[in-house]
């Protein structure tokens, strides 16, 4: 009887590690991005049918990159999960930290299983809260790590450059309309030649907590998403035309200030008592000739 290949487990799990990341790196970059009034998403996507980003539940949204019909799997299932606990008990014990925790343990399960291949996906769950400090973003990898990310998140494809990108340009607070113009500029800055993209060419959809309706997950036509880009700025023209701002607010403070102090008169009486007073410095001899404000 021969004796069976061995492989050690630490050179099995490297193994399946980069066998995953390399699937995932093949595909395009999604976004995931806190704005003022909820939490936008914005992948590169040229299928109207395939759709990496989901509704889940009333204030919850899903976000994948890598294989399609393995991310899509989970979707359905993080559905089904959801829309069993929203009946069985109420809809509001349906959470985006118990969803994210039952893919993790499917994926770290399969991950960890030598029977198959791991899965070459990762993952968003979003939950949007009252206030902006209420939202939680939930960012899953093929092992099964899970990580509570603030702010935006960035997966797939070269989501390291892309995530430099923004975290150079993000800001708390921004409006929808500059954080739909950063994601999409990330995005096009995946690769040493940046590249312009078009409407046809993404996805996007928003979590909009100032929606009346129960569900709070909307998608973003193609038509409104190129006239908001068409009337949105660059990030590079919006911190220019920022700093410009601010620069002419700070002259006219300092010309305010100069006006003020030039044109308010001196009382005579605090002179008249300075004068008296045996402890007050002598002033100098004034000049007839110095005409500069006091």
């Amino acid at each position: 009887m021969s004796t069976p290949f061995y492989v050690s487990p630490e050179q099995l799990m490297r193994d399946r590690a980069d066998f995953a990341r390399k699937g995932i790196a093949k595909g395009r970059s999604a976004i995931a991005l806190q704005y003022a009034d909820g939490i936008l998403f914005v992948a590169e996507n040229r299928s109207p049918a395939l759709h990496k980003v989901a509704e889940i539940y009333d204030r919850m949204a899903f976000a994948a990159v890598g294989r399609y019909n393995e991310f899509e799997n989970l979707r359905i299932a993080g559905v089904r999960l959801a829309d069993m606990r929203g009946y069985s008990y109420d809809r509001r014990d349906v959470t985006g930290r118990a969803l994210a925790n039952a893919y993790a343990q499917t994926l770290g399960a399969i991950f960890s299983s030598g029977g198959e291949k791991p899965l070459e996906v990762e993952i968003l769950v979003a939950e949007i809260g009252a206030t902006t400090a209420d939202d939680q973003i939930y960012r899953l990898t093929y092992d099964g790590s899970i990580a509570d990310v603030r702010g935006y998140a960035v997966m797939g494809g070269q989501a390291e450059q892309v995530a430099e990108y923004v975290g150079e340009h993000y800001r708390e607070g921004i409006s929808l309309a500059g954080a739909l113009r950063l994601a999409v500029d990330a995005l096009g800055h995946d690769s040493s030649e940046p590249r312009e993209l078009t409407s046809d060419q993404l996805e996007v959809a928003v979590l909009d907590r100032t929606r009346t309706q129960v569900r709070k997950f909307k998608r973003i036509s193609e038509e409104t998403l190129a006239r908001i880009l068409s009337e949105s700025q660059p990030s590079a023209d919006i911190e220019e035309a920022t700093a410009a701002e601010a620069a002419e607010h700070a002259d006219a403070t300092t010309a305010e200030t100069t006006a003020t102090s030039a044109t308010s008169p001196t009382s005579a009486s605090s002179v008249t008592e300075s004068a008296s007073d045996d402890d007050a410095p002598i002033a100098p001899p004034e000049d007839p000739d110095d005409t500069r404000p006091l």
